[in-house]
């Protein structure tokens, strides 16, 4: 692995706008989580003109729904879900001035275009490696939502949180660029 970048939410655009893909990052301090039911609600509340219950301005969103915590533990299993179900959220939410969200798989030409538009990243974390992500996660708290369960926006406190940039905020896409590389 190649050395990696220590980054620590909330971050500004310059920050984003200086991390490339196929970096690898490690993240420090809070990022929230949200799932379909979460982003949308959370979207429905600005189509309705009304505040959210978290200030996004430089944050980062973990597509994540946790198993519970074993003792002594923050939480239990907290492996990526599949992003492109969050893909009708994400463009307002980057427009609110989130700046990385981070899961599994392609996203949308809509919300790469917002990205580069509002100076935002995509993250990759490696599904099934649930178990190794989650010792990364130290504190844990529900912050709305809690009729979801698991789905609900929690925000969570992480040291040495393991990603890859997989899009960054020019539009470069290793879902893109790598495949080419490995075809016979």
């Amino acid at each position: 692995m190649d050395r990696a970048i220590k980054i620590n939410p909330p971050v500004s655009t310059d920050e984003v706008r200086a991390l490339q893909a196929g970096d690898n990052v490690l993240i420090t301090g809070t990022i929230y989580t949200g799932r379909d039911m979460a982003h949308k609600r959370l979207v429905e509340l600005l189509q309705a003109g009304k505040q959210l219950p978290i200030d996004l301005k430089g944050q980062f969103i973990y597509y994540v729904g946790p198993s519970p915590a074993k003792p002594g533990l923050a939480v239990g299993s907290a492996g990526p879900t599949t992003s492109y179900r969050l893909d009708p959220y994400t463009p307002a939410l980057l427009e609110l001035g989130l700046k990385g969200m981070i899961g599994k798989g392609t996203r949308s030409a809509e919300v790469i275009a917002a990205m580069k538009k509002h100076g935002a990243v995509y993250f990759g974390a490696v599904g099934g490696a649930a178990a190794l992500i989650s010792k990364s996660i130290k504190r844990a708290e529900v912050i709305c939502y809690p009729d979801l369960g698991a789905e609900a926006v929690h925000k969570f406190y992480v040291e040495d949180f393991p990603a890859i940039v997989v899009i960054d905020s020019h539009g470069q896409n290793l879902y893109q660029t790598q495949p080419p590389q490995y075809k016979i």
